[in-house]
């Protein structure tokens, strides 16, 4: 793999001096009020592509390394979380009290919740 991406930067760099070899000529570009400059064609080209890429590649990077962070952060709380011991869940009670409540004319019994049986099966 390395050879094919020697292979293709030389094939790139041959082709970059082709170019330039072949448009060796002078540009006039106006710069403000009556300056003007003399710059060579393949000059000019690198400039212009460097001014598109270079912010754009600022920025990738900028973003690689912001979402590398977080997911850095990320893997870390998770390792910390799988640290924890887990705690029992609490033993569940009744919400009514086993003692009777007596109203107006009727004795209500309290409520409770089924408990298993010996073999697993909910009364």
């Amino acid at each position: 793999m390395q050879f094919l991406k020697i292979l293709f930067w030389c094939l790139l760099a041959f082709v970059a001096a082709l170019f330039t070899y072949g448009n060796w000529t002078s540009v006039t570009i106006n710069l403000w009020s009556e300056t003007e400059a003399l710059v060579k064609l393949p000059f000019l080209l690198i400039v212009a592509f460097l001014l598109g890429f270079v912010p754009t590649y600022i920025y990738h990077r900028a973003v690689r390394w912001r979402l590398k962070q977080r997911l850095a952060s990320t893997d870390r709380a998770l390792v910390e979380a799988r640290a924890l011991p887990i705690a029992p869940p609490p033993p569940v009670t009744s919400a009514v009290t086993p003692t009777s409540v007596a109203t107006e004319d009727k004795v209500v019994e309290p409520v409770t919740t089924p408990g298993p049986i010996a073999d697993g099966r909910l009364v």
